[in-house]
């Protein structure tokens, strides 16, 4: 996920809890998606899309910050 802000990632993760926050949530939506899409935990359709919009809310709360932090 946003390649071209590979360090800056890493230190937001650091110095800014609410990044670091934001950040692990949307790992772990996306390992929860991963583990439901292959099965692995039980799921109906509708609760893997919810999550999906949730992360992907994430990943655009992380972009606005990336974005915010890059031109800083």
């Amino acid at each position: 996920m946003f390649p071209e802000y590979r360090d800056l990632i890493s230190r937001l993760k650091i110095e800014d809890d609410h990044f670091a926050r934001i950040f692990h949530r949307h790992n772990d939506l996306d390992q929860q998606i991963k583990n439901m899409e292959a099965g692995v935990v039980p799921s109906h359709g509708m609760q893997i899309e919810q999550l999906k919009k949730e992360k992907l809310q994430l990943k655009d709360s992380l972009y606005v910050i990336l974005r915010k932090a890059a031109n800083a």
